[in-house]
């Protein structure tokens, strides 16, 4: 039997694929970035083909690194972006909308009708979810409204509705499996996480038809086969995961109280709190860790919108730096009692604000400030909405027993030892870096058999590196304290 397995992990910014071996170790990966589209203010869309495209290409690009032919691999597992909307035709296969990013935030006055009808309670109950632009089902509502024949389609069964993973299986397999798994499911604003199912009173909530909907599975389960004709051989697709329960899971975040922090184009805390919906006081939100064997392990998270999208603003928008690399050394050179906040509400602000309306900012400036002074600054806003996370958390009443870090911009050793300064805690890196990837390979090899429990994935895991505090109490509360200010000032209603 075959030991290696493909992992597609389809991103806001680039569709990647990755082979690994069982041990956790990568041989080979594709990856391509695709346009994002800004057709309005606070709209954010992406073309489903052109994500459909690029992931063809990674995945034909890794099994070419790893000089594997398809019909050596074992399996195939899916991580995605999550809360992003497609919906398509089911005929043709071909999106009859842009992708609705989960960035994106047309719904909002929507959402406000909602919270004032008072149905932010009910919702919050069901789903754990908060009434926010964020989640789809205000934008499958938005596309079945604003799409010429959209609805009368829908409710005819011509059309089907999928997050990046459902969208993806389906071109995988060519129409034939119209599947999602629970993680993804959970991040609807339609799915009951107590009664794992759809729930029929959000659906008629939100009006829309239930026909549209995938089938929801485990984590790891049989999704189907892909085309022989993609890669040269059929391949069992045996996972699916959203992206950041798949970095936890690569994390080895079996346990409750552990946890882990992604940093790509946004930031997500995710804290394992076993077989227990945590109900969040402090406007955390109550999700899927993982579905094993019909058994749901729960998690509460905290969701950042703009982390690596920042760095990206940074180096595209205002053209300050050439490469996110620099960003390290530029900071390094910069004093520790920085007085300069970017406030990076470019989409609104999210965990544990939720203030959709609110819009980026940049306060302190001086006739001193450089191109340091605000690479620095956009570095530590990340670092400071992480720790707004941390403390709700601790308002909750929950303890972090663990604190992993990953994704693209934990390859910036400044801003991780800024992030246990102010967190005054250790930080800890693993050794492989590509974990959404890695989580969505573990998944898949779990239904495959190639590994026999979480137990034996946790003991793969590997530090690079720990980051300890080394600043005192006095700054970290200075800094903070700053921090908060500019956040209040930067909020849509004070």
């Amino acid at each position: 039997m075959s030991s290696y397995i493909l992992a597609i992990d389809q991103g806001t910014s680039s569709s990647r694929a990755m082979v690994f071996d069982t041990n956790g170790k990568p041989l080979g990966r594709g990856q391509q970035e695709f346009k994002q589209h800004f057709p309005a203010n606070g709209w954010v869309e992406h073309d489903a083909t052109q994500i459909w495209d690029t992931t063809l290409s990674s995945c034909r690009a890794a099994l070419e690194e790893a000089a594997l032919n398809a019909d050596e691999i074992s399996c195939i597992g899916i991580t995605n972006q999550r809360e992003t909307t497609v919906l398509w035709d089911r005929a043709s296969g071909k999106p009859i909308y842009n992708a609705i990013v989960w960035q994106d935030r047309r719904t909002s006055a929507y959402c406000k009708e909602l919270d004032t009808q008072g149905l932010a309670q009910c919702i919050q109950d069901k789903t754990g979810l908060r009434i926010d632009p964020y989640f789809s089902a205000t934008k499958i509502r938005w596309i079945l409204e604003n799409v010429t024949d959209a609805r009368a389609r829908a409710e005819a069964g011509e059309l089907a509705f999928g997050t990046i993973d459902s969208f993806l299986l389906w071109q995988l397999t060519g129409g034939r499996s119209h599947f999602t798994d629970a993680t993804n499911a959970s991040r609807t604003l339609l799915y009951n996480i107590h009664t794992h199912q759809w729930d029929q009173e959000l659906l008629r909530q939100f009006e829309i038809p239930e026909s549209l909907l995938p089938e929801v599975k485990d984590c790891a389960d049989e999704f189907g086969d892909c085309d022989a004709s993609l890669f040269g051989a059929s391949i069992p697709i045996t996972g699916m995961i959203g992206d950041q329960q798949a970095a936890a899971f690569a994390q080895g975040c079996f346990s409750r109280g552990q946890a882990k922090s992604t940093y790509g184009t946004g930031c997500f805390l995710l804290m394992n709190t076993g077989d227990e919906v945590i109900k969040s006081k402090n406007r955390l939100l109550s999700t899927v860790a993982y579905r094993l064997e019909g058994k749901t392990s729960y998690a509460i998270e905290g969701s950042i919108f703009m982390a690596g999208a920042t760095m990206q603003w940074i180096r595209d928008g205002l053209k300050l730096i050439g490469d996110a690399a620099e960003s390290e050394a530029l900071a390094a050179a910069t004093g520790d009692d920085l007085s300069v906040y970017l406030v990076p509400a470019f989409t609104g602000l999210g965990a544990p604000y939720w203030d959709a309306d609110a819009r980026g900012a940049i306060y302190g400036l001086t006739r001193d400030t450089g191109i340091k002074e605000i690479v620095t600054a956009a570095l530590l806003s990340v670092c400071y909405q992480t720790k707004d996370l941390v403390m709700a958390i601790a308002a909750d009443g929950a303890t972090l027993s663990s604190f992993r870090v990953d994704g693209g911009m934990a390859k910036n050793n400044y801003m991780l030892q800024k992030l246990a300064d102010l967190l005054d805690c250790e930080v800890h890196r693993p050794l492989v870096a590509e974990t959404t990837a890695l989580g969505a390979a573990y998944v898949a090899g779990l239904q495959a058999g190639l590994f026999s429990s979480l137990e034996e994935i946790a003991a793969k895991w590997q530090l690079d590196r720990s980051f300890q505090p080394q600043m005192g109490e006095r700054w970290r509360k200075s800094q903070y304290r700053g921090w908060l200010d500019a956040v209040d000032r930067t909020r849509s209603q004070r």
